[in-house]
């Protein structure tokens, strides 16, 4: 499951990063707490040449007649992912990288209370997640859309959550792209275990509307 994310990294660093030519319309950094439908950053790959895009988070289907025609899919599960109609041609055709600087879960006590953790990558480089997109077109309305690739956790996340998103290494991004060749689907596993560390965060970012650096900080469990 990714259900939120943070993005902190300059526009410049992540083209640099991806050697990707980026976008005029890219979203504001930093962003300490995005949340599905909107806006976050995506790198395609068309002939060889990298596009460091925006993209709504929220992959719409073509069969959709509205953005809320039917289930907000921000998560594309890779067990599935190659037979489910929403997701089988993008995981063929249109694979992305989606580039975060962590991402949210949450636990729950014996009472129903939400405690949110933030993850991100142990050596603090960039959390690039694999991603899946569709562009969707409605009359007057064109959105290129995506969602996040999850599997089952391993035993360093297992313990917030059963699942958790695809994180690619450098030398995985070519053969995801589609630039390598064929073979993408045995990227979709666990990270190993010393690749992620994780935090309890203040409660404060259970609203979306919360924002600024402090919503990554740790606090006491």
């Amino acid at each position: 499951m990714c259900g939120r994310m943070a993005i902190t990294l300059p526009h410049e660093a992540m083209a640099q990063i991806f050697d990707a030519v980026p976008s005029n319309d890219l979203p504001p950094v930093p962003d300490y707490n995005v949340c599905p439908t909107v806006q976050v950053h995506s790198v395609t790959s068309d002939g060889g040449v990298r596009r460091l895009r925006s993209m709504r988070w929220g992959l719409l289907p073509k069969w959709y007649k509205a953005p809320t025609d039917g289930p907000l899919l921000i998560n594309a599960r890779a067990e599935t992912i190659a037979e489910k109609p929403a997701f089988r041609a993008a995981a063929r055709e249109r694979r992305c990288l989606i580039p975060a600087s962590g991402f949210y879960e949450w636990t729950k006590d014996a009472d129903g209370v939400r405690y949110p953790w933030y993850i991100t990558r142990a050596d603090r480089a960039p959390l690039v997640m694999a991603g899946v997109w569709q562009e969707w077109q409605q009359q007057d309305e064109r959105l290129a859309t995506c969602a996040v690739v999850t599997t089952g956790a391993n035993d360093t996340l297992g313990r917030i959550h059963t699942r958790m998103p695809v994180v690619l290494e450098p030398e995985s991004w070519p053969l995801w792209l589609g630039e390598a060749g064929h073979g993408a689907a045995r990227l979709m596993r666990a990270a190993e275990e010393d690749v992620l560390v994780c935090h309890r965060v203040d409660r404060a970012v259970n609203s979306n509307r919360a924002s600024g650096p402090q919503l990554i900080e740790p606090v006491e469990e």
